[in-house]
């Protein structure tokens, strides 16, 4: 096998960020947008000393496992890697990921991982999308075959993967509801007409860097935050017109500076040109703030239950005191607080702390205490001296997992009761690992909040040795 050769192959089994694997002679092929059970043509493009990396050409047999894309950018854009299976197979191999991670990555031998829950909504699901204005326009490869002119020095949408540079000029995404790809395309056609330039990430120039659209799932509430490389209060103001002319959804419209390198949707400042600058949305009965910059779930109805199965795991009792590290904006806090004699939630970003102290007070939520600080630094005896002995601990760290010198405090501290929500099962089974000594893995839920991608929620309940 070379790189550049065209094989036909049978995929065994789904593998990592959306894959699925074949072997040819006991050498390992990674096929994107094929599925276990596809024979397929494909053309090797990465050639490595133990796996090899083809782009898919020709399903020559078609899998049990297979249905048909929604997206006409499905395979271009890397947003939705497995429209393309279906969702019941979509779980499975989503729970089979987690046992993987457990076995694999933690060295557990058996741990009970139950069978995934399911979003009942698998498309139009996020309550935020953020999309990019770009002056370096991607085409897909139906756009290039068609033999027709397209002006590339313009695109809104999303990234093609592995390309910070590159946009797709999206006119449609079912990631959130139809509301907001009308507005995309709206915002598309008004910047055409004004010649508002896009962002050139090699050159630095332009106006218009980000289109973030915010929507509530349980409440009436729309925000609009347009992210530009400098402030232009004419535009603006031309900007605030038309959303209110053509989008009358829109609760609120906010415009972030961010006059930096850097391709992000932060910036140094933020104005709020008409509304309160917020939205709100509910989880469970909490009524929860969100800022332009704030973090919040993406899937609101499935983070509901994940926090349910977080709170059945830590089996709440009316005396607890529960600390809740890495809070965020104080989202599982505010859930679990009705439940239990006070909350004490930890977490680095100031910003996130300050929303969470606002949530709570929002909800008449008295019994939660929040406090600012690197959990590497701050979780330690002398915060527990202060705070109080907890009868239950619930992490939910990053992606990184949790850094060796907490896992040596929780240890140290060893609460009965300990639960580990987590989005990345390969550094929650690696930390778990550390633990083995002072807990054992007594069952893991997976949770679906981000269908048609490879990504899985992961609650583990860990019982005291």
């Amino acid at each position: 096998m070379k790189k550049g050769s065209i094989i036909t192959i049978e995929l065994e089994k789904f593998a990592d960020r959306g894959k699925s694997l074949a072997r040819m002679d006991g050498y390992v092929v990674f096929v994107a947008g094929a599925v276990p059970g596809d024979t397929v043509k494909a053309r090797v493009f990465k050639k490595r000393k133990k796996f090899a990396e083809a782009a898919l050409l020709e399903v020559v047999t078609h899998s049990p496992l297979r249905t048909e894309a929604k997206c006409a950018y499905f395979l271009t854009c890397g947003g939705c890697k497995w429209q393309h299976v279906n969702y019941d197979s979509q779980l499975e191999a989503k729970t089979q990921s987690v046992k993987d991670a457990f076995e694999h990555h933690g060295g557990f031998e058996s741990v009970q991982v139950e069978g995934t829950i399911g979003a009942e909504e698998t498309y139009y699901y996020r309550n935020k999308m953020e999309f990019s204005f770009s002056a370096g326009r991607w085409l897909t490869p139906d756009e290039i075959a068609s033999g027709e002119e397209f002006d590339t020095s313009f695109a809104l949408g999303l990234h093609v993967p592995g390309n910070y540079a590159k946009v797709l000029d999206l006119n449609e995404c079912h990631l959130q509801s139809e509301l907001s790809m009308n507005i995309v395309n709206a915002v598309r056609e008004l910047a055409l007409e004004n010649e508002w330039k896009p962002w050139d990430t090699r050159r630095h120039v332009g106006y218009l860097r980000h289109l973030v659209i915010r929507e509530a799932a349980k409440m009436p509430e729309l925000m609009i935050n347009l992210v530009t490389n400098y402030v232009d209060e004419e535009r603006m103001a031309q900007f605030a017109t038309f959303l209110k002319d053509r989008f009358p959804e829109v609760t609120t419209f906010v415009n972030t500076i961010n006059s930096g390198v850097a391709q992000t949707a932060f910036g140094e400042e933020s104005h709020v040109i008409f509304g309160s600058g917020v939205i709100h949305d509910k989880i469970g009965d909490c009524t929860f703030e969100i800022a332009s910059n704030a973090f919040f779930q993406t899937n609101t109805k499935q983070a509901q239950t994940l926090y349910e199965v977080a709170a059945k795991f830590a089996d709440l009792k009316p005396e607890d005191l529960v600390y809740d590290l890495y809070c965020g904006a104080g989202t599982i806090s505010c859930f679990i607080a009705p439940h239990v004699k006070h909350v004490v939630g930890v977490e680095l970003i100031k910003e996130a702390v300050q929303n969470a102290r606002k949530n709570a007070k929002a909800n008449g939520i008295e019994n939660v205490s929040f406090i600012t600080g690197d959990m590497m630094k701050l979780f330690n005896a002398a915060f527990i001296k202060k705070h109080g002995r907890p009868d239950v601990l619930i992490v939910d760290p990053p992606r990184a997992g949790l850094h060796p010198k907490v896992v040596e405090q929780i240890k140290e501290l060893a609460p009965d009761r300990f639960v580990y929500v987590s989005c990345n099962p390969m550094t929650q089974a690696r930390d778990l690992a550390l633990m083995a000594d002072i807990y054992d893995v007594d069952i893991v839920q997976p949770v679906d909040l981000f269908p048609h991608t490879h990504h899985i929620e992961s609650v583990a309940r860990l019982k005291k040795k």
